[in-house]
């Protein structure tokens, strides 16, 4: 069995199992809860998927990986939901054009919902009824499934943010999670220092992982200085109002490329308004907390900033050493009372290395020594996508709780902003 979907130690027990995949596919339907049905159909962008998409896929996905081959005489009720539902996986067949699932109107979102219930019962089902032998394939299924559904709860987070923003009347369906949290004012970044030599990375030993996180391997690190916390509000704005984006100096020739052509001069959620900046958060539109991460940044724009600030953006490996040794928790999804990144403090400790926004780091999103792609078509997951991104470390507000460790690797275009994206600096010169 391929180490990305070796057994856990709970994968034994079908209750804990089914517990967790029922209360998985429960979380999603919360996140839901408060949109109406015209909400759930719209599609801003090509990277935005509607949220009826996403409540159908991750239903595709368990009726096509599980109940196809684990319920004798199962058929889909309807065969358009495999050219529907598809996303990306080729060896399964011809898939819907990404830019037009907003075009979906049918099937409608009521008949969506119908079908989540009926794949949830039958995996429920086959959960407690499959033979053993049946079990040590089916069980690690259900895990991955479990995994893709967290990824869609962040995105259907992140996609409906989008989505809201774009109407004249912007709703804040997640007002009701909590009031903004108080800042204590940041103070000056610290620089928390890690000694170099050969170092192990990747994951190992209990716990899911996907296949892009192995295998365990070695190299060798530099000395080198991370900061204690993510970027502030405070500090881009001071960037922005010092020029920054009207500065080609500080920027790659993409990103000075990117920004002009598509007139980008802030954060992609600020606003300026007579009275300051605002920024609009699922919580509706407010004035621009400084003591709270930066977020909805591009890579390019966390790499001009660092030139600007005259440091630089650590390495994957450095994000994942301070997730290792400093595994302080952020702002996560379904853990907070809230779903934007919490505001950041003057303590000169680690901060919000988990949660809060990505973090984007200054590697390329490549295979590890070593690696090699499950068979089948959950081989497509993640190798596929191994050119053109760039990694990112660390999780983000909209990141469900359970899904986050400190090996997680999640990938971008360097161009990508709709994410909780933000910024943790490293420094410039390595001692």
């Amino acid at each position: 069995m391929h180490p990305a979907l070796a057994m856990r130690t709970d994968l034994e027990d079908r209750a804990v199992l089914r517990e967790r995949f029922e209360r998985t596919r429960a979380q999603t339907e919360s996140l839901t809860e408060p949109l109406e049905p015209e909400d759930c159909q719209v599609q801003t962008m090509d990277d935005v998927s509607p949220t009826k998409w996403h409540l159908a896929h991750t239903t595709w996905f368990f009726e096509t990986f599980i109940a196809l081959r684990f319920k004798a005489g199962y058929e889909r009720a309807d065969a358009l939901h495999g050219f529907l539902y598809n996303s990306y996986y080729e060896a399964l067949g011809k898939r819907w054009s990404r830019p037009d699932r907003g075009l979906l109107s049918r099937p409608l979102l009521r008949e969506v919902e119908a079908y989540r219930q009926r794949i949830t019962k039958i995996t429920a089902e086959l959960i407690e009824t499959v033979s053993d032998n049946e079990w040590s394939e089916l069980a690690p299924l259900i895990e991955l499934g479990i995994n893709h559904e967290q990824q869609h709860q962040e995105l259907i987070c992140t996609d409906i943010k989008h989505v809201l923003s774009r109407s004249p009347r912007p709703f804040a369906p997640y007002e009701q999670r909590g009031p903004q949290a108080a800042g204590h004012g940041t103070g000056e970044i610290n620089w928390l220092g890690f000694e170099g030599g050969v170092v192990e990375l990747g994951a190992h030993g209990a716990g899911f992982a996907y296949d892009n996180e192995y295998p365990r391997h070695k190299r060798y690190a530099y000395d080198f200085e991370i900061a204690n916390r993510p970027v502030t509000n405070r500090e881009f704005r001071a960037f922005v109002e010092d020029g920054g984006y009207r500065t080609p100096s500080l920027w790659l020739s993409d990103g000075w490329d990117f920004i002009n052509a598509n007139s980008i001069r802030y954060p992609l959620y600020w606003r300026e308004a007579e009275t300051g900046w605002e920024e609009y958060t699922l919580a509706g539109l407010r004035p621009l907390n400084d003591d709270e991460p930066v977020c909805h940044v591009s890579g390019y724009e966390a790499s001009a900033f660092a030139e600007w600030a005259g440091r630089r953006l650590p390495a994957e490996h450095e994000l994942e050493l301070l997730a290792r040794h400093h595994p302080v928790r952020g702002s996560l999804l379904f853990e907070d009372a809230r779903c934007h990144p919490g505001a950041l403090n003057g303590t000169q400790e680690a901060q919000a290395v988990i949660g809060g926004v990505w973090e984007w780091s200054a590697s390329a999103y490549e295979a590890y020594p070593g690696y090699e792609a499950p068979s089948g078509a959950v081989g497509e997951y993640n190798g596929k996508f191994m050119s053109s991104q760039q990694v990112l470390r660390g999780g983000s507000a909209a990141t469900p709780a359970e899904h986050i460790r400190e090996t997680y690797r999640n990938f971008f275009p360097p161009a990508a902003r709709w994410q909780f994206s933000g910024i943790r600096l490293a420094k410039k010169l390595i001692a």
